[in-house]
């Protein structure tokens, strides 16, 4: 398990402002924060350095890019073995539909979320890369009609003693 770095209320104001828009420039954020821009900038490049700011995504939208139809593949593999896995993972990750891949404990051993460009590339996706492949045992496919984004993911408030 990684350990957890302890982070005063300035550092989870800086988390918080990056993760809503991480091209805030250090002089804003100093600002909104109330610290010196050099103490920003030291305090941000802390962050990055013990490995809680892991880098910057840009976000693009799949519909404008001809992906119009997104989907999660719940993926069995069998036999469930490193040796099949660990080819399986690499060659669902090089697929340009390919968005996320999470391996899972229960009945599924993957969940793959896609963006394709349309039914029947969704079906020539499953057909092709997934179960033409003998270690896929089964896949159950799920459209995403919408998706939400959430707040800033933030440490665990504190326990109290009653809780």
């Amino acid at each position: 398990m990684a350990e957890s770095v302890v982070l005063d209320p300035v550092d989870l104001h800086l988390l918080r402002l990056l993760q809503n828009d991480a091209r805030t420039t250090y002089r804003d954020l100093a600002a909104q924060v109330g610290v010196a821009p050099s103490t920003c900038l030291d305090r941000v490049t802390r962050l990055r350095r013990c490995g809680i700011i892991l880098g910057h995504q840009l976000r693009l939208d799949p519909a404008k890019l001809g992906r119009g139809l997104e989907a999660l593949l719940s993926v069995q593999v069998r036999p469930h073995r490193r040796e099949l896995v660990g080819p399986f993972v690499e060659r669902i990750r090089t697929l340009p539909e390919s968005r996320t891949v999470f391996h899972l404990t229960g009945p599924d051993d993957y969940l793959v979320h896609v963006a394709v460009a349309d039914m029947a590339d969704l079906q020539r996706l499953v057909l092709d890369e997934f179960t033409a492949h003998r270690e896929v045992a089964r896949v159950e496919t799920r459209l995403i009609f919408q998706q939400w984004d959430c707040g800033p993911l933030l440490p665990p408030a504190p326990r109290t003693e009653s809780g």
